[in-house]
């Protein structure tokens, strides 16, 4: 009766222990090696990219295809506009219409007769131009295939966690893209190219936009996963132009970049708009073409797929109240948060403008420490009175 009197004695210590010992550690923010895993696996699979890159293409040169050059500035502005720096865009002109002799409106470039909008503006950064855009230097972009003496401006430094958005148009036909005039590339180009991309985890998803004549034939040969694919007619129709500037006497955009765009002009940053939605507002009988969708590659329901995943730059944070370990690193080498206050006097205040308070040279490292107060919770108390006369009442029937 003793022993069995003892064991419950130990029993009861050991579990006390170990509950002790789970309270310390997860007020420290420990987790198990798996559990801490599937959080932190967890925390970042909700937003599955974390940056977006765009390439805006147009392949073709000469005053008469003004237009276009306008689709594919009226997609630069936009993409901009919704937050992607160009640092993060790479905008091939064929040809440089805003300068060209026969431009009534010098350095200009507009999509609509009334000449409200300027897409030259003040402000736009052309990466490749008038015979830089090729079908090898393309490739060589998508892929990352680059000569060695070629800028950091000029190469796509995508990952596996970019949304990449490719905008091309020009002329074409059924399977190829004409690039100048002079050469074409064909589906088979943009497959391959597409799959190099794909082993070499250069994107996450990937938006592939083509407006040309027969532009669905252009996306008909792309085997890789991941990739939505969208053009402006189907194999064996043309693509048309909207309108013309009488005053320029060329058309200034196409129909299908036109109607696009008219979406895409009331979609902000924190729009919910899908790409369905956008899809859903084609309209065979505005655009004189029937667009094509190419959606067996994608995984994800095109309901769920926000405009701004490949138009934007939307980044989704989320915060916690808690961090999480990513090794097991002594604690001295973790640095603690000291909760200091300051008062917000005038000449307090100056001190901090002046960075007075920051002594130079050392502002690249601030060591921020905290004092960690031991917190008891309430749930916890009630668990150790519970267990405590457990052991009691144990003990009084075994006697």
């Amino acid at each position: 009766m003793k022993l069995l009197h003892n064991y419950i004695y130990i029993f009861s210590f050991v579990i006390l222990f170990f509950i002790s010992i789970c309270r310390s550690e997860y007020s420290s923010g420990f987790h198990f090696p798996n559990e801490r895993e599937e959080i932190i696996d967890g925390f970042f699979s909700k937003s599955r990219h974390t940056n977006n890159w765009a390439v805006l293409v147009d392949t073709s040169r000469y005053w008469f295809n003004y237009r276009h050059i306008a689709n594919v500035l009226s997609i630069y502005r936009t993409v901009k506009r919704l937050g992607i720096p160009d640092s993060n865009i790479i905008l091939m002109l064929a040809d440089d219409v805003a300068c060209n002799p026969r431009n009534r409106f010098q350095a200009t470039v507009y999509n609509n007769a009334e000449r409200k909008l300027d897409l030259y503006g003040d402000n736009i950064e052309v990466d490749y131009r008038g015979y830089e855009v090729t079908v090898e230097n393309f490739i060589r972009l998508l892929t990352g295939r680059h000569l060695p003496d070629t800028p950091r401006s000029k190469r796509l430094l995508s990952d596996d966690r970019s949304n990449v958005l490719v905008y091309m148009t020009g002329h074409g036909g059924e399977e190829f893209l004409k690039f100048q005039d002079t050469e074409e590339i064909s589906s088979y180009d943009v497959a391959d190219a597409f799959e190099q991309m794909w082993e070499k985890r250069r994107y996450n998803e990937l938006l592939f936009m083509i407006d040309t004549c027969q532009a669905s034939s252009m996306f008909s040969r792309v085997y890789s996963p991941n990739i939505l694919a969208t053009g402006s007619s189907q194999t064996g129709q043309n693509s048309y132009s909207h309108h013309l500037d009488p005053e320029l006497g060329v058309a200034v955009i196409d129909r299908y970049t036109y109607y696009n765009l008219e979406t895409l002009e009331y979609v902000t940053l924190q729009s919910q708009k899908t790409l369905q939605y956008l899809f859903n507002t084609y309209d065979v009988s505005l655009i004189h073409s029937t667009p094509g969708i190419r959606h067996d590659l994608f995984e994800r329901n095109l309901n769920k797929v926000l405009i701004t995943d490949f138009f934007g730059a939307v980044y989704n944070i989320e915060l916690t109240l808690k961090g999480y370990k990513l090794s097991r690193s002594n604690e001295n080498d973790i640095p603690l948060i000291q909760h200091n206050t300051i008062d917000d006097n005038e000449e307090t205040l100056n001190r901090i403008n002046n960075n007075d308070l920051i002594p130079k040279n050392e502002y690249k490292m601030i060591k921020i420490r905290s004092k960690r107060s031991a917190k008891v919770s309430p749930i916890f108390l009630l668990g150790f009175v519970a267990l405590i006369s457990g052991v009691i009442f144990m003990s009084k029937i075994v006697n």
